[in-house]
């Protein structure tokens, strides 16, 4: 009964969203974006950077989280996990994987999963869809502080069976997510590694893709209590030696908003952030133009493929090559830029800058 009654006081909860706060000097908050951050230090047990930590929105992928911990729960003593819900397990959480959700969410009893979750992990604003849209699990109402609570069960309650599992394919998240999506935004954008994240999007149906393959996620009109309808997008984490700091951003983006445009702006979010024990990826941030900008091994078309520029994201430059000449007319260069984030390189032609080589870039 008890817990019956949390999961109903935590559904109420969900429908009065209390009203965002104005965010600090220290972080920068594009205009429209909102955002709600946490970020906590396990070596002192403070948090370092705070907006919003209460604020509700819809957690899009970040409930996959919990429905690994449901899954796991009661699977003790030895937490063995037959190979193909294995399999479901590891796309679900390291290349965010909808179908493998699905499965879980439905196997799970739907809402009963957050049900379940909120008292065990001793949620607080975490509550289940919506009646009227309970097979949609990214629909989940969840905060960042209670994101924050999630990681510090895994770093420091959970059994190390769970937490081995859970975080090792958190620390193997794919920059390019099964519905075609580069999830590299945010923290796997500003920080080196160690780090381990799990990152969120939803609203962005009628963005182009930006990898290979994959069908976009449906779009749906607006339901009572958390926004349905503004573009989603949240990165969560640890980063840093020993998991020293979990690292949460959720935002909310004016509805219509280019999916790059909500990837730059939360990742220049991130960069704002004070993360203790972080490792910043070097480099100067640039803006590029065209789509699906390949990034290569090396300074000509002919080397491998890396990765592909999600099309109007921001890169970091660390340094810059003489290599192939590239012929984009009517443009001609011969300069490349390397990317530490992709560790590659990219033709200059793509980079937003008025002349071949970029200012202030020193040569590789």
């Amino acid at each position: 009964m008890r817990a019956l009654f949390t999961a109903l006081c935590v559904l109420i909860a969900a429908i009065l969203p209390g009203p965002a706060q104005a965010a600090p000097a220290s972080i920068t908050v594009p205009a429209g974006v909102t955002a709600g951050i946490a970020v906590f230090d396990r070596q002192t047990g403070t948090f370092t950077d705070q907006l919003n930590v209460d604020l509700q929105f819809r957690s899009a992928s970040i409930v996959k989280l919990l429905l690994a911990l449901d899954f796991l729960w009661d699977r003790g003593p030895d937490y063995s996990i037959p190979g193909a819900d294995r399999t479901r397990l590891d796309a679900m959480l390291r290349s965010s994987d909808d179908d493998a959700a699905t499965y879980y969410w439905v196997q799970g009893g739907y809402e009963q999963v957050i049900n379940r979750m909120v008292p065990r992990l001793g949620l607080t604003r975490t509550a289940p869809p919506p009646s009227s849209l309970r097979g949609y699990w990214g629909y989940t109402a969840i905060t960042a502080g209670d994101v924050v609570r999630i990681y510090r069960y895994l770093l420091d309650s959970a059994p190390a069976p769970v937490r081995q599992f859970i975080l090792g394919d958190l620390r193997q998240s794919t920059r390019c997510a099964a519905d075609s999506y580069d999830q590299y935004f945010g923290i796997p954008s500003v920080f080196a590694a160690p780090r381990a994240v799990k990152q969120g999007w939803s609203g962005f149906g009628n963005a182009p893709m930006t990898c290979t393959g994959g069908t976009a996620p449906a779009r749906l009109a607006r339901a009572t209590g958390v926004d349905l309808v503004q573009e989603a997008l949240h990165t969560t984490g640890i980063v840093g030696p020993d998991d020293r700091s979990i690292v949460v951003v959720l935002t909310l983006h004016p509805d219509g908003t280019a999916f790059a445009k909500a990837y730059n702006a939360l990742t220049g979010i991130v960069r704002s952030l004070n993360v203790p024990g972080a490792t910043r990826i070097p480099g100067t941030s640039f803006g590029t133009w065209g789509s699906g900008v390949r990034v290569r091994s090396g300074p000509t078309t002919a080397s491998p493929q890396l990765a592909t520029v999600p099309a109007g994201t921001d890169v970091l430059v660390s340094c810059q090559v003489l290599g192939q000449e590239v012929v984009v007319s009517p443009y001609r260069n011969p300069w490349w830029a390397y990317l530490p984030q992709y560790g590659g390189y990219m033709t200059n032609i793509y980079v937003n800058s008025p002349d071949n080589k970029l200012p202030n870039i020193s040569d590789c």
